[in-house]
């Protein structure tokens, strides 16, 4: 099984790559989110495979809500044998992070230099949709006696938080797998991942003049022992640490202050962001209710200050589920033959849309074409890069992974 799968993965490697490249080179940046144009490019190119593609758009009013302009969602389905097996979907995100600065290439260009494909989204995460279409594409060539359905989910907000991509999917019954892997790193299977809560602090006052300030209420000066409460909760955080391995502690940032009228003004408006990273071990409501008591008890007794508390965005984590195992059993054999290394389970210290795949009871684990860490892949910096070594051993792993599951 595994000579020839290795066999069928070479021979259609060079247009492994030429896919890859061609994603690349089409911008889905989000923000500002208007992904519709690399879908159906997707799309076309899944077609030119063979694959039938079902194009899943997203109703305006629900892309607009999670801050995004368009979003075709793409699912790919392939059934073998009698299909009585497991479903087990791929997922991988087509949107990317804007490029910003520093680039010493072109972030659309996909160039090639030094055995990688540099350009923004080759590896977090249009790689796997490299990975995923040419490890199904080989199972299939090879006609081996597998049982069970794999299905590519192809989606477009991970950015934005998987709300319209993999969560709506899901809740809009358009699949319902039993396993699924989700874009992720060749060298360790990732089990588990933090979540996230971004909230909006708004502090009121009353603007006045600077030569008579006590005729206001400083906005600014009610904001100071807030900031004070939230780097002290900043550090009380370093004390707890995740029992999941490669998480660590939990995080907090105040990101984004704003404010103010002019400098000679009592500012009137001090609004504050707040990142906080959870673990594992945390239910981000709690978490949520917690901030929010800690940022009220720090509020002045101050005539003409007001404080509002507003959730943007909660992400919970990442938790395994029971069945993880099977997937990370059937993930390192392959790996171990491929790579010549052990590949283990572990946390990461970030967010990803496979949650919500988690959180439907689907066991989960992340797994794809990657280096051992974001760090070294520039992911979400400039020059983002992608050893093409990578991407040919991970596409052959999971489509290893995929026939030991399927009875292969």
């Amino acid at each position: 099984m595994s000579d020839a799968l290795a066999s069928l993965i070479d021979a259609r490697f060079a247009d492994e790559v030429a896919f890859l490249k061609a994603l690349v080179r089409v911008p889905s940046d989000n923000p500002p989110g208007d992904t519709e144009a690399h879908a159906l490019e997707a799309a076309r190119l899944l077609t030119a495979l063979g694959f039938e593609v079902e194009q899943q758009p997203v109703p305006a009013p629900f892309v607009h809500q999670h801050g995004m302009k368009s979003v075709v969602n793409l699912i790919v389905r392939h059934r073998f044998g009698a299909g009585k097996g497991p479903v087990i979907a791929l997922n991988a995100h087509g949107d990317v992070v804007p490029p910003g600065q520093g680039w010493t290439v072109d972030p659309y260009g996909a160039e090639e230099l030094r055995g990688s494909i540099y350009g923004r989204g080759v590896a977090v995460s249009k790689s796997d949709f490299a990975t995923y279409a040419f490890a199904l594409k080989a199972l299939i060539d090879a006609d081996l006696a597998l049982d069970g359905t794999v299905e590519l989910h192809l989606t477009y907000d991970e950015e934005a938080g998987g709300f319209v991509g993999p969560k709506w999917l899901i809740e809009q019954g358009l699949t319902k797998p039993d396993l699924a892997f989700s874009a992720g790193f060749s060298y360790a299977i990732t089990t588990a991942h933090n979540g996230c809560l971004h909230l909006e602090v708004v502090v009121r006052g009353k603007q006045a003049h600077a030569a008579m300030p006590e005729s206001g209420a400083d906005a600014l000066e009610a904001a100071t022992p807030i900031l004070a409460a939230l780097y002290g909760e900043r550090h009380r955080l370093t004390g707890i640490m995740s029992a999941e391995k490669g998480i660590g502690t939990p995080k907090l940032t105040v990101g984004l202050i704003s404010g103010g009228i002019n400098t000679n003004v009592v500012p009137d408006r001090i609004a504050m962001r707040i990142d906080r990273r959870l673990i594992p071990e945390e239910v981000g409501t709690e978490v949520e209710a917690a901030l929010i008591a800690l940022i009220e008890a720090a509020v002045p007794a101050t005539a003409g200050i007001e404080v509002e508390c507003r959730r943007i965005m909660l992400a919970e984590p990442l938790r395994p589920v029971a069945g993880v195992d099977r997937l990370v059993a059937a993930i390192q054999g392959p790996a171990k033959a491929v790579l010549g290394v052990d590949v283990e389970p572990t946390g990461v210290p970030l967010y990803t849309d496979a949650r919500h795949y988690s959180s439907a009871g689907i066991p989960t684990v992340l797994y794809g074409a990657g280096p051992r860490s974001i760090l070294e892949a520039n992911a979400h910096s400039a020059d983002e890069h992608l050893k093409i070594s990578d991407l040919r051993a991970a596409t052959e792993i999971v489509a290893r992974a995929l026939a030991n599951l399927l009875g292969g």
